[in-house]
């Protein structure tokens, strides 16, 4: 099949844009079906590593001449008994009257009929797959006619182009979580970063970060962001990441973005390790609110580490709190010889020396993400 410009700007340039799109591909799929004159299509991307329970993600497309229609029941079609999903070989376009179970000499009439009753007549299904972390199945319909051979044969010149996306896909869903993962246990301790070029351009922000401050465009041809901050703060910030980038490695610089908030920000010299094209940052900013994990979750995290009673465990958690061993002992509706009795024997099982030793354990242990 010759590729034409239209092919390049319809469909192959969707495909990798409509990667960044949530649900993806919604672009690619509502010009696919325009250019095969298919009535409703839905494209099901399932990760290999999903839960159970979790759904696949379904990207439902119908043509304006049937955008008053219900969508297309992908779970009736399913339960139907069609030929598994997972048996059809990828990358080959099946007519619908291929996936029918002919074992059954009876069954093929009833799937007719539910999908008569769903207006699919005619029906081309193509499977792709991400090298085993993911798969996608693509269903296109029509009602009144069959497909023409060259709707075929354009669904077959995109599956290769589609398979290579949905591994990109993969892969990109891989990192997301990655990032997520390090975003929540920071968030867990009030750290949020930021990534600075040589002139306090914003390169990057976690969503802590962005929860805390406020950003303006950047101004001229450079792309990129600015932290809004009164005029001699911003003129610091930026006078601090020139030189902090023109640094030895290791030099830091805190500087003091809020005064109202008492919030400080942590500049040092950028150290990460980066592979690839890439654009390194200069700086990283750190910056740290007041936030601390749920009480009864460190206690539950405490007694299971260190062996703890329930009670030994909510004494350990109350001094990291400021507390003092009779206060929390109060608290806890202990005697002040028994709260010592019980900060005795905290001390031994976490093998600790004392109240400030016992509290930098637990600051530096699992509780704090609890």
């Amino acid at each position: 099949m010759t590729i034409l410009s239209a092919d390049q700007r319809e469909l192959f340039l969707p495909l990798v844009e409509g990667i960044h799109e949530n649900p993806p591909w919604g672009a690619f799929m509502r010009n696919l079906v325009a250019r095969t004159y298919a009535r409703r299509a839905f494209l099901i991307v399932s990760l290999a590593n999903a839960m159970p329970t979790q759904e696949a993600t379904v990207i439902h497309v119908a043509a304006p001449r049937a955008a008053q229609e219900p969508p297309l029941d992908f779970k009736r079609i399913d339960s139907l008994g069609l030929h598994p999903y997972g048996a059809i070989r990828p990358g080959r376009v099946y007519a619908l009257d291929e996936l029918l179970d002919f074992d059954d000499p009876a069954q093929p009439a009833r799937q007719r009929a539910a999908l008569d009753e769903m207006g699919v007549r005619y029906g081309r299904f193509l499977r792709v797959s991400a090298g085993g972390a993911a798969d996608a199945w693509l269903l296109l319909v029509r009602e009144r006619e069959d497909f023409s051979a060259s709707a075929v044969a354009t669904m077959s010149a995109i599956a290769p182009h589609l398979a290579s996306a949905l591994r990109i896909l993969a892969a990109l869903i891989e990192q997301r979580l990655q990032t997520a993962l390090a975003q929540a246990a920071l968030a867990r301790l009030g750290v949020g970063q930021l990534a600075f070029d040589a002139g306090g351009r914003v390169m990057a922000a976690d969503r802590h970060a962005e929860s805390l401050l406020s950003f303006a465009p950047e101004t001229g041809p450079a792309q990129g962001r600015r932290l809004q901050l009164l005029p001699e703060v911003a003129r610091t910030l930026e006078a601090a990441c020139t030189a902090l980038a023109a640094a030895p490695a290791g030099a830091i610089r805190p500087l003091l973005l809020d005064e109202r908030r008492a919030l400080w920000l942590l500049l040092r010299k950028s150290d990460l390790a980066l592979e690839g094209p890439h654009a390194a940052p200069a700086v990283i900013g750190t910056l740290r609110t007041l936030r601390r994990e749920d009480a009864a979750n460190a206690i539950r995290t405490l007694a299971a580490v260190h062996g703890l009673s329930a009670r030994e465990a909510a004494l350990a958690h109350a001094l990291t709190l400021g507390e003092t061993i009779a206060e929390a002992g109060a608290r806890l509706g202990l005697t002040p010889e028994t709260a010592r009795n019980y900060s005795k024997r905290i001390y031994a099982k976490t093998g600790t020396t004392g109240q400030a030793d016992l509290v930098r354990e637990v600051l530096t242990g699992l509780a704090p993400f609890a």
